[in-house]
């Protein structure tokens, strides 16, 4: 059996994997992960004294308040009111609500670098996913590639101390797993929306998410508000988290997965936490050798996971 996952026969989920395709493909792929990167330093700011919770709803209404203009304004409002309303509650409700708020909870137990390392088994979630979907065969570039994008992960999380992995673990894990079933279902799902309203219109669901679990979290009796006030560096901290870090940053990544596939495009989930590591030493953290070549290693992992001649891709696929 071939080993990268490959466009199966009868499939149009991604774009043509050409050259250019691919080049585009890995430059948006980048760039979202960079503008990612930047939201863990300022996440660490605000669970200072944001509960995860009133954090995940606070970044997810800034960044609603802010792209639905936009979408409206860009794409018109009969696109945006003829649009899959119901299908976006649902992959918005449990691929980002659920999953950004498990990504929250990861780093309030553990740091920023941490919980951009385990996320390393994003290539492992997506490739499972676009294999059980049909929308891949799996070649052996491709199956390489995972296993050396693993590697390298595993290199740059030996980094961290026992102690910061346990329950921050399973939730990051548990994040990366849904977010990657709800940036394919969102490429998938939603072919008639530009980029932003794809992620706009899932955000939204996100949002509807967030304010149940923050309805469930205020019936318990738990902490729903800062216990700080909200000063002006927290709103720019607020702004940097979810306007750069979630609304531009999955734009890019959806854009990215139309046309690398979600599994390829995640491998660069892998690289971020160099990416944070670098912002995190401009704040006054250590350098780390460890974390440094975990990332290469993942860098390398992701030339040898592309595909090397252009296919063409026909059909439709559903997933789900």
């Amino acid at each position: 059996m071939a080993m990268s996952p490959e466009p199966a026969r009868g499939v149009t989920l991604f774009m043509p994997a050409g050259r250019n395709s691919a080049l585009s493909g890995n430059g948006l792929a980048v760039a979202s992960m960079m503008a990612w990167a930047a939201g863990f330093p300022a996440a660490e700011i605000l669970l200072q004294s944001w509960p995860p919770v009133a954090l995940l709803a606070a970044r997810l209404a800034l960044a609603v308040a802010v792209m639905v203009p936009l979408w409206f304004l860009l794409d018109g409002p009969s696109r945006v009111l003829r649009a899959k309303w119901g299908r976006a509650m649902v992959i918005g409700g449990f691929g980002f609500g659920i999953s950004m708020f498990l990504l929250i909870l990861a780093q309030k137990l553990t740091d920023p670098v941490t919980v951009a390392i385990i996320a390393s088994c994003a290539p492992l979630a997506a490739t499972l996913l676009e294999l059980a979907a049909g929308t891949r065969r799996l070649k052996w570039n491709f199956a390489l590639g995972v296993l050396v994008s693993i590697v390298g992960g595993l290199i740059a999380t030996s980094a961290s101390s026992p102690e910061q992995l346990g329950l921050g673990a399973v939730c990051a894990i548990a994040s990366t797993g849904l977010f990657c079933w709800g940036s394919m279902a969102t490429a998938r799902d939603f072919p008639e929306l530009s980029q932003l309203g794809r992620a706009t219109i899932t955000f939204t669901g996100g949002l509807l998410m967030a304010s149940v679990l923050c309805f469930g979290a205020a019936q318990l009796g738990m902490d729903v508000m800062p216990s700080a006030a909200v000063d002006a560096q927290q709103i720019g901290m607020l702004a940097i988290y979810a306007l750069i870090a979630m609304g531009l940053s999955q734009v890019l990544f959806i854009a990215s997965v139309g046309k690398l596939g979600v599994a390829l495009a995640s491998f660069h989930i892998n690289i971020a936490p160099f990416y944070v590591m670098l912002i995190m030493l401009m704040l006054g953290e250590d350098w780390s050798w460890t974390r440094a070549l975990g990332a290469g290693v993942v860098a390398l992992a992701v030339v040898v996971a592309q595909d090397r001649a252009p296919r063409e891709v026909r059909g439709s696929a559903k997933f789900g």
